[in-house]
């Protein structure tokens, strides 16, 4: 079967000692489900694999597999530090029932075109599981176009995560593979593209987004591939501001995590350590990402209101800031603002 439609690239909660909740993932990942995510990614860069284990990724592997029980496939993220290691967690992932294992390019070591295509060419003659490639040039080697086709004549090699958000890339990947590959998936990984994307021929994509707002991806989805594009290029802008918000003032993926918290979920302080400071800015942000929630009709908006928004997430964190103090003053009977 060929993946298609939004993968979610699941969030992990973690309790007050820093360890996995496993309670808590297994309610969220139900509740994605039951939102309509088509798919399920584990593992991946939201999920912030590289901060845990080896066990506690096939951990996190195996409860996503147990919860979909193949009412939805499993994209698993199966990128370790050598071929070795990724091809025992290929085996174990596929024990696991998982549809397929999405694998990023090697980091670190920056590899050129002939040594990325030896690299996923070793993994797709071995690897007992399908497998789609992960090109996320900011963080790892990138896969050129004419590699990408080299390694589509695997069959193992099922589909390509692109996270470049660039449409020509993907524009061109599709050209060069599909007449000989159909059935091969393309994938984008960029949020705020997802329309355009689906328009020039992509599959569907992971989105980080979804953990918060599923709701909003999946209709983006049905109304571009359903021609709607008018209507999709209008929500498409909507999930931009929601995305920007929660990616760019924000250490990645905290602004996912505190959006999703927004949905009624515990996540816990995730496991990189934070100062004051950023604690103190993240709430703060907190409070303008649920007012965009509640303009979608999400959540509540904070009890203060929301101040109006600029689209400059520092003057829109300062202002809401100023926004609750003002109404803390009148609260106390400090000050009275004018009816």
């Amino acid at each position: 079967m060929k993946l298609k439609g939004v993968f979610t690239p699941t969030l992990v909660p973690v309790d007050e000692k820093g360890q996995i909740n496993e309670a808590e993932l297994r309610r969220f990942l139900s509740w994605l489900i039951d939102k309509g995510v088509h798919g399920l990614y584990p593992n991946g860069s939201t999920g912030e694999f590289t901060r845990f284990t080896a066990e506690e990724r096939q951990r996190i592997a195996r409860i996503t597999c147990e919860v979909a029980k193949g009412r939805v496939p499993v994209l698993a993220g199966a990128a370790e530090a050598n071929i070795r290691e990724t091809l025992k967690a290929c085996e174990t992932y596929a024990g696991y029932g998982a549809t397929a294992v999405a694998i990023v390019s090697p980091f670190y070591y920056k590899l050129g075109p002939e040594a990325l295509y030896a690299h996923f060419a070793e993994i797709a003659r071995n690897a007992p599981i399908d497998v789609t490639l992960y090109n996320i040039p900011m963080f790892a080697s990138p896969i050129d176009v004419p590699t990408i086709q080299r390694l589509s004549e695997f069959e193992r090699i099922i589909g390509i995560k692109d996270s470049t958000g660039d449409v020509a890339f993907m524009m061109r990947m599709i050209a060069a593979v599909r007449p000989n590959r159909p059935d091969f998936t393309f994938l984008t990984g960029w949020d705020v593209v997802l329309a355009p994307m689906l328009m020039i021929g992509a599959d569907g994509g992971t989105n980080a987004t979804s953990n918060v707002a599923p709701e909003l991806m999946c209709k983006l989805y049905d109304l571009t591939t359903s021609g709607q594009w008018d209507e999709a290029l209008k929500l498409q802008s909507t999930i931009l501001e929601i995305f920007d918000l929660m990616l760019y003032p924000f250490e990645f993926p905290d602004g996912f995590r505190a959006g999703a918290a927004l949905r009624g979920f515990d996540f816990g302080q995730g496991r990189q350590p934070s100062t004051p400071k950023q604690d103190a800015d993240k709430a703060a942000l907190g409070k303008v990402l649920r007012c965009m929630l509640a303009d979608a009709g999400f959540v509540e908006p904070p009890a203060a209101g929301c101040a109006p928004r600029t689209g400059n997430s520092e003057k829109d964190r300062i202002t809401q800031i100023a926004l609750e103090i003002v109404e803390q003053l009148e609260e106390r009977g400090l000050i009275c603002r004018k009816p």
